[in-house]
């Protein structure tokens, strides 16, 4: 009986075209209850697309749904909804302005009977207080709170606590630590572990492999819109995920090359930025990676935003070969040949609904301005265009489609192309590498290295510890808006780098 099923969720043969692009042929996958099943692919492998189909946002071409057992069909959002399928996704879905109780019910607000419908608010605020304690919370305390006034790890919860809510059977979860601090990946994981012992089904999206190998139970890999194999967590190699992933072997996962390290190129003088308690001194050498490390919230981006003239900065130099630059608007840091890589490449980064060209020629339009006319040079615009989508290997169809349209790591080497159009000598990368797969990191780790090679400078800001030792000279550690330490690479482990990052 189909009660009995084996698998919760299964789906045999999907399919799924947009116009002449294929992106999913004929996928076979399944989910077991209680499990957490890691989705695992390259960006542009399928996982997004096949997660909207299991979603109800989009419909499958081809294939079949059984969920319990009983064939389904996933027409709109609502479909899945009402079988138990919830979906917490990398940017979250709540409303910063309304209470957690508000964000929990939002679209299925409950009323009091009666001729005329009032809210039942102490319905609602009673059901999210028990979701929220189920979840390890202080439900009280959360309830009435505005979701904008938590962190992303509490604002994740409440995503959370909805699928609870709505009596859930299966959780998909993409990209789930990508914005946590290291304390908020813990509670996350715990909570992970309360739903598989509820029965709770699972489907995890992740390119950290440590956190597979931490609590998955299978792995199902995509490539090329295909899937290769599924896998048992526990008894298989992380490498041989990459290769399968891939397609190939990937010899080096940090493709660090040594320069020798030359004269000062690049330097901050006592700058302060709003809310540090004091200024901030700094220098990166020609031929070396400087990386910035710290927890969240100890101050990295704002500091680099505020090199940028992105933000207010109180006071401080910034020198390049030697020569102050006076840096008080983004326009004044590109004419200074400063490039600024945003970790939110979707809001800062492109523009979403402009082609490809347009993105990559953005901050250098002047450039292909005619000077008589004043009109933009479209012909050189896509020229150059094309020849950065083909240098950075981006995968697209044509320079002219939408950057929205784009897996993740392609939209980043599309902000990348951005800035080597403008003929950048300073790049300061910021979490460059976050939410795109193993290979597309490998390829922005060897792009800083041609960067270093060709003799400009390279800053990194990441909140992963393997990725500041396997691809930086130095560290830089921040903690609350101070470095606390300057680190040779050769001197720097996880711990040391983690005893400075908390102040001690």
């Amino acid at each position: 009986m189909a009660e009995h099923a084996v698998n919760l969720l299964e789906i045999k043969g999907i399919k799924k075209s947009f116009d002449k692009n294929e992106v999913l042929k004929g996928i076979d996958f399944n989910v077991r209850r209680g499990e957490v099943h890691v989705l695992l692919g390259e960006n542009g492998a399928g996982k997004s697309t096949l997660i909207k189909i299991l979603t109800g946002v989009h419909k499958n071409d081809a294939g079949e749904i059984y969920w319990d057992g009983k064939l389904v069909e996933f027409n709109k959002p609502h479909d899945a909804m009402n079988l138990g399928i919830s979906t917490i996704y990398q940017e979250l879905n709540n409303v910063k302005q309304l209470k957690v109780y508000e964000n929990i019910f939002l679209g299925r607000e409950q009323k009091k009977r009666g001729k005329i419908s009032f809210l039942n608010r102490d319905y609602m605020r009673k059901e999210a207080i028990r979701c929220l304690n189920e979840l390890g919370q202080n439900g009280k305390e959360l309830v009435d709170m505005e979701v904008g006034k938590l962190g992303m790890g509490q604002q994740q919860l409440v995503e959370i606590a909805k699928a609870i809510a709505l009596e859930a059977k299966l959780i998909i979860m993409d990209e789930p630590t990508s914005s946590l601090s290291g304390r908020e990946v813990e509670q996350l994981f715990k909570v992970v572990e309360l739903l598989q012992k509820r029965r709770v089904a699972i489907i995890f999206i992740t390119h950290k492999l440590e956190e597979i190998k931490r609590i998955g139970t299978r792995l199902t890999i995509l490539r090329d819109g295909y899937m290769i194999n599924t896998l048992p967590v526990k008894t298989t190699d992380p490498d041989y995920w990459i290769e399968l992933m891939v397609g190939r072997s990937l010899d080096e996962k940090y493709p660090k090359k040594q320069f020798k390290v030359g004269k000062e190129g690049f330097r901050v003088e006592n700058l302060l930025v709003e809310g540090a308690s004091e200024p901030v001194s700094f220098h990166v050498n020609y031929g070396e990676i400087v990386g910035f490390s710290g927890l969240v919230g100890a101050g990295r981006t704002e500091l680099a935003r505020a090199i940028f003239g992105a933000d207010p900065k109180y006071g401080g130099k910034v020198f390049i070969d030697g020569k102050e630059v006076t840096i008080n608007s983004p326009s004044d840091a590109i004419k200074a040949r400063i490039a600024f890589i945003t970790e939110d490449r979707k809001n800062e980064g492109l523009q979403l609904d402009q082609s490809l060209h347009f993105n990559i020629t953005l901050a250098n339009m002047k450039h292909f301005a005619n000077k008589k006319t004043r009109l933009l040079k479209l012909n050189d615009m896509k020229k150059e265009a094309a020849d950065y989508v083909k240098e950075l290997k981006i995968k697209t169809e044509s320079i002219d489609i939408n950057a929205r349209f784009l897996s993740g790591g392609n939209q980043q080497k599309v902000v990348i192309a951005k800035w080597l159009c403008t003929k950048a000598k300073v790049f300061i990368f910021d979490e460059p590498t976050r939410g795109i797969d193993v290979g597309a990191k490998v390829e922005v780790y060897r792009l800083m290295n041609e960067l270093v090679e060709q003799g400009n400078i390279v800053i990194m800001i990441s909140s992963e510890l393997p990725e500041i030792l396997g691809i930086c000279d130095r560290a830089l550690v921040m903690s609350e808006g101070r470095i606390t330490a300057n680190i040779p690479i050769e001197k720097a482990s996880q711990e040391v780098i983690m005893k400075y990052a908390t102040g001690e």
